[in-house]
């Protein structure tokens, strides 16, 4: 059994799909131990609890600077004994310790095609109006490990979306997520459970 943790800021629409995974059966041989947030105000806590998961917040408010949050953070993670780290739109930037620790068991999801529209400054709508303001007629979405990197890590998985005449970035926004985000973050999750995963010279190998 795969036991993960899920880190959100937000709403949680990717936890979501990873919960209905589990209950439909698209994610096999996986248990949610808990969601974390920074953000008190996270519906994703709320998801959590409706679900009954046990939901943590760890705001960096909570702590005098961000050593002492990331000593907490990394703490608390390690309760939960994870076997893999699932960030679904976690926006905090991971402590070395814990990339370190956790070395190729950390998953995330970004809403485009890397290598395009990642790295630093890229996250949420930023990403969608980047891909606008550029004109690409496909983007989508990726998930990939986690280094000590922003979005350098092996990739796993990526599915495509077609950008739309008269698209804005909140339509686009929410095309990636339901027709991408949300297919291949359960999928990742499902094939990393069954052993269907590896790492090889720095890339990810689907077995």
């Amino acid at each position: 059994m795969l036991n993960i943790v899920v880190c959100v800021s937000g709403g949680g629409t990717n936890l979501q799909a990873i919960i209905d995974g589990i209950q439909n059966g698209a994610i096999t041989n996986t248990r949610i131990q808990a969601v974390i947030s920074n953000n008190p105000g996270a519906y994703a806590l709320e998801r959590a609890k409706a679900h009954g998961v046990e939901g943590v917040c760890i705001s960096p408010k909570q702590y005098p600077d961000r050593e002492a949050f990331n000593e907490a953070f990394l703490e608390r993670l390690n309760r939960y004994r994870p076997d893999l780290i699932v960030l679904a739109g976690f926006l905090v930037v991971l402590p070395k310790a814990m990339t370190q620790q956790y070395k190729n068991r950390i998953i995330n999801i970004h809403p485009s095609l890397i290598p395009s529209f990642c790295g630093t400054g890229y996250y949420g709508l930023k990403v969608h109006e980047g891909a606008l303001a550029r004109g690409v007629k496909v983007t989508g979405a990726t998930v990939h490990f986690v280094d000590e990197g922003t979005d350098t890590g092996p990739i796993i998985l990526q599915h495509p979306v077609m950008v739309e005449p008269g698209d804005t970035p909140k339509s686009l926004q929410q095309r990636v997520m339901e027709q991408a985000e949300w297919k291949i973050l359960p999928q990742a999750i499902d094939l990393i459970a069954n052993g269907k995963v590896a790492v090889e010279d720095g890339k990810a190998v689907l077995l």
